[in-house]
């Protein structure tokens, strides 16, 4: 009986990769997971979501990447089904008419957790399309290569330059745009 306390489990080594794997990547999985969503407390719910999913699929990962690598695909693809569903849709639309009727002030925090949220930079990052918003997102804030980018997200790393370079020009246009760029 003493053994069998003393020796490792798979779920108790399970246990410390997640561990670890939400120590090191937590902030960059949220992050991203809010690139997608726009919405701080969705996005909590979500990388909530995706380290769940690790911990069960956590078997299924062969090494052939990194551990960060596979996380990040795993957190993109539940993003996008999550951003796919009927009701997910439908919650956004009805958000976007309360901000409406509101007049998108909210309670005083509210306003100022959306002030803060709303750097020039991320303004801007999040009004490009996705696949581009996404290969920015992944290559100058995770710092990632663009190996590991054509890794995450499946693609041709060619595609992933291609997209790069297409999401830089989109950046800059609207900073040009902007109000700020323009009386600044």
């Amino acid at each position: 009986m003493q053994e069998n306390r003393n020796a490792a489990s798979p779920d108790a080594s399970r246990d410390l990769i997640l561990e670890k794997a939400m120590r090191d990547y937590g902030n960059d999985i949220y992050y991203i997971v809010y690139s997608y969503v726009k919405d701080h407390s969705l996005a909590e719910d979500l990388t909530q979501e995706v380290f769940v999913k690790v911990y069960k699929k956590m078997d299924s990962f062969r090494e052939e990447s990194s551990l960060k690598t596979w996380i990040v695909r795993m957190a993109i693809n539940h993003c996008k089904d999550h951003l796919r569903r009927w009701d997910t849709r439908m919650i956004s639309f009805t958000n976007t008419i309360n901000d409406m009727v509101k007049g998108k002030f909210g309670t005083p925090e509210q306003s100022m957790i959306e002030e803060e949220t709303k750097s020039e930079l991320i303004k801007h990052l999040l009004s490009l399309p996705v696949k581009y918003r996404e290969i920015i997102f992944l290559f100058y804030f995770e710092e990632m290569k663009l190996s590991e980018i054509a890794d995450c997200m499946d693609l041709n790393i060619n595609t992933v330059k291609t997209r790069l370079a297409k999401g830089r020009k989109l950046l800059g246009a609207t900073y040009q745009k902007s109000e700020v760029y323009n009386n600044g």
